[in-house]
């Protein structure tokens, strides 16, 4: 038996530590950057990281305010970040509670029900969720703009159109929470019906508490998802009022003027919805990720 001396373990936790330190300042320095741009004077992408004269502008247009420089010149905001932040909050929560509905209710049936031909169903989701929605946009514009003819709220320029081809995204959450319903002892069910408990009841008071952790994982990942999604996004919304947080952010860098300090601005503040929903849910998602996925 080897038994490593004190220093040995010092160096070791020494190095260690370095690693993680270097590992993480690599990983932050982009966003140190782009906060280091939110502050300075102008719209300029190159300087120093430590802004010689940090100021306030981008930060006061990003949330609706005139913003009244040193000279006297007072300054409009570009653009109207806050309700293109509510635009990308309201679709992705929606979102992701319809793909969370959608994805326990049928991996509860895959798992637990018997269902004919319940394999080759299986095998058709897997198969689907392997071609990215992006490869159909063209085929998503054509049926959208056409249901638009028909019913405006179903058509093009529409939170309601991008809600529903978001929801189609549910097969690999169905795969997912599927297999952590898999996971969970079969006995469980036995006693329910002993019990008397229907199937629905069985679900609704049984497995639904159990599968709290991993439907947390599949809510803050499809939530991620969508807030950040630009090309399918893109495709639908047009009007500047209707847009999301990240198409609307493109509007700052165009082939006339490049805003990049607003951008900076607009693009940290996009990181807020996320990181508050993760922050509600961190609790659950270290159980949900080690526990879910695993079994099919």
């Amino acid at each position: 038996m080897i038994v490593e001396r004190p220093r040995d373990l010092l160096i070791k936790k020494v190095l260690a530590h370095g690693f993680l330190l270097v590992f993480l300042g690599l990983i932050l320095f982009p966003f140190i950057v782009v906060l280091s741009i939110s502050f300075r004077e102008g719209n300029f992408a190159v300087g120093s990281i430590i802004p010689e004269n940090p100021t306030l502008e981008h930060w006061v247009l990003a949330f609706g305010f005139d913003y009244t420089r040193a000279d006297g010149t007072v300054v409009e905001p570009p653009y109207p970040v806050l309700r293109w932040m509510w635009n990308s909050i309201k679709i992705g929560l929606i979102a992701s509670t319809g793909v969370l509905a959608v994805a326990t209710i049928s991996a509860y049936a895959f798992s637990r029900i018997r269902i004919r031909g319940k394999g080759a169903m299986l095998d058709g989701l897997f198969l689907i969720q392997m071609f990215p929605t992006t490869l159909a946009l063209v085929a998503i514009y054509a049926i959208f703009d056409t249901l638009g003819e028909v019913s405006p709220i179903l058509g093009l320029d529409s939170h309601l159109a991008l809600i529903l081809i978001y929801m189609a995204g549910v097969t690999l959450h169905i795969w997912t929470i599927k297999g952590y319903f898999d996971s969970i002892d079969t006995a469980l069910d036995k006693a329910a019906a002993i019990d008397g408990a229907t199937p629905w009841q069985t679900f609704r008071f049984i497995f639904l508490p159990l599968a709290v952790p991993i439907m947390s994982v599949v809510f803050v990942l499809a939530f991620i998802g969508f807030v950040n999604d630009y090309p399918i996004a893109s495709v639908l919304i047009r009007s500047e009022d209707q847009m999301t947080l990240a198409v609307g952010s493109r509007l700052y860098l165009n082939e006339f003027r490049y805003l990049w300090g607003d951008f900076a601005a607009a693009a940290i503040l996009s990181g807020l919805p996320i990181t508050v929903v993760f922050l509600i849910a961190q609790r659950y998602l270290v159980s949900g990720l080690s526990e879910g996925a695993v079994k099919g």
